[in-house]
C-alpha cells in the first residue's frame, strides 16, 4: 500500500499533476486557463502549477494556447498577455463498438468525448463468430481511416454485445450470436485488433450507461434501461453505478419466460400461429406497424407482448425501485409501448417510476461502449499510482 507523505515527492508530483489535469479536462477548462486560474482552482501554489504544466506539455497532454481569450477588452491586453493552457483532447482517442445480431457499429471520439466519426455495417444474424470478429475489426479500421486518426492514438476500446459477459471480457452465455458462448472476446480483440485496453460489456449495460451520459437518463442515479425485443434485456444503474450482478447476469429478464410461462415472446407476437424467428426484429416491427394501422390480429399480438413486457419490467422495478425506466431497442414502434407500460406499472408497482423513450435509439449501445472506454482512459490519466 502506497503511503502518502511529504517524503515522497514523486507521489506528490503525481497527485498535483492529476489535480491540474482534472481542471484542464473539465467544462471549466474548455476555455484556455492561465496559471493563476489553475492555481486558484487546484489550491496549489503558482510555482507548483507552473512545474506541473511543463510536465503535462512534455507528455503531450497539455498545450499552450496562443493569443488572448475572445472578448477580452483591448485595454486588458496591454503588455505581455498571460500564458494560457488547454487540455489536448486530440492527444488520444477512444472507440465504442456494438457487435450485435444484425449490425456492427463503431463510434470514435477524442479524450473529451467529442465525436469524431461513426461507421455502421449490416451483418447477417447467422454470421459465424470468426467472421463476425473479422467484420468488427474491419469496421473499426474503416472508422480509423475515415476519421484521419491512427491506431497509435487509440487509448481504449469499449465493446457492447448481447449475452452474459464476465469481467475479463469472456462471453459466458449468448443465445443471440452463433458461436459467441464461451468466446474470450476481450482477449481476442486485444490480441488481434486494437493494441490497447479493450472493455467488453453486455449491450443493455452499455445502453444504460449511454442514456445517463447523454440521453434520457441524464442526471438520474437509479435507472433501468430495457432493450425491448423478443428476448429483452435490461441494464441497471444503482446510485449512478452499473449493477452487473455477481456473474454479470443481472437484468437478463428475457429468461423470465422459463419460470413456468406457457408462451415464449416470439409466439406472443405471432399473428399466424407460427412463432417468429427469435432474432427477427423486422418481423416484430411489422407487427407493430400493422397494429398501428388497425389490424385486429396484430393489435391482439401487441397487447399480449406488452403485457409480458410489463411483467418482466415490473419484476425489476419491484426489486430495484428505480426513479426512471428507459425503453430502447428497435428503431421504430417503441412509442406505442410507453402508454400501456406506464398504465400497467401503476397497477403492479408500489411506487411507479417515470418511463421514458431512449433518446439515443440505435446509437445507445455503441455510445455506452465509448463511455466505458473513456472511463478506462480517464482512470489511467488520473491515476496517482506509480505502476
Amino acid at each position: 500500500m502506497t503511503r502518502l507523505s511529504g517524503r515522497d515527492p514523486s507521489l506528490l508530483r503525481r497527485i498535483n499533476s492529476t489535480a491540474v489535469l482534472r481542471v484542464l479536462r473539465t467544462e471549466f477548462g474548455r476555455s484556455p486557463l492561465t496559471l493563476t486560474d489553475l492555481a486558484n482552482a487546484t489550491e496549489l501554489s503558482r510555482p507548483t502549477v507552473e512545474g506541473v504544466i511543463e510536465g503535462l506539455v512534455g507528455a503531450g497532454l497539455a498545450a499552450e494556447a496562443e493569443g488572448s481569450p475572445a472578448g477580452t477588452p483591448r485595454a486588458a491586453r496591454r503588455g505581455r498577455p498571460a500564458r494560457r493552457f488547454r487540455f489536448r483532447a486530440e492527444a488520444g482517442h477512444a472507440i465504442g463498438v456494438e457487435i450485435g445480431a444484425h449490425r456492427i457499429a463503431a463510434v470514435l471520439s477524442d479524450l473529451t468525448g467529442e465525436i469524431a466519426g461513426t461507421v455502421t455495417r449490416e451483418v447477417d444474424e447467422d454470421t459465424p463468430a470468426v467472421e463476425r470478429l473479422v467484420q468488427a475489426h474491419s469496421t473499426v479500421s474503416e472508422l480509423i481511416d475515415v476519421s484521419g486518426t491512427g491506431c497509435g492514438s487509440l487509448r481504449a476500446v469499449g465493446v457492447g454485445t448481447p449475452g452474459i459477459v464476465e469481467a475479463d471480457g469472456t462471453v459466458r452465455l449468448s443465445t443471440a450470436l452463433p458461436g459467441w458462448t464461451g468466446l474470450p472476446l476481450g482477449e481476442k480483440l486485444r490480441e488481434t485488433a486494437f493494441g490497447c485496453p479493450v472493455i467488453v460489456e453486455n449491450d443493455a449495460n452499455s445502453a444504460v450507461v449511454a442514456e445517463r451520459w447523454q440521453g434520457a437518463a441524464e442526471g438520474a442515479e437509479d435507472v433501468v434501461m430495457v432493450l425491448v425485443g423478443l428476448s429483452p434485456g435490461a441494464g441497471s444503474l444503482i446510485g449512478g453505478r452499473l449493477h452487473r450482478g455477481f456473474g454479470g447476469a443481472a437484468g437478463e429478464i428475457g429468461a423470465l419466460h422459463l419460470l413456468g410461462r406457457e408462451s415464449t415472446p416470439e409466439r406472443l407476437l405471432s399473428t399466424t400461429g407460427e412463432p417468429l424467428h427469435p432474432l427477427d426484429e423486422a418481423a416484430v416491427a411489422r407487427v407493430f406497424a400493422l397494429a398501428r394501422a388497425g389490424d385486429e390480429q396484430a393489435e391482439r399480438a401487441m397487447e399480449r407482448f406488452v403485457q409480458r413486457l410489463v411483467h418482466d419490467v415490473a419484476a425489476l422495478v419491484l426489486a430495484l425501485d428505480p426513479e426512471l425506466v428507459v425503453i430502447g431497442g428497435w428503431a421504430s414502434g417503441l412509442d406505442d409501448v410507453l402508454g400501456p407500460l406506464r398504465d400497467e406499472l401503476e397497477r403492479y408497482c408500489l411506487r411507479p417510476p417515470r418511463v421514458a423513450l431512449s433518446e439515443l435509439g440505435e446509437a445507445a449501445v455503441a455510445t455506452g461502449a465509448l463511455r466505458l472506454a473513456l472511463d478506462k482512459v480517464e482512470s489511467e490519466l488520473f491515476s496517482v499510482n506509480s505502476d
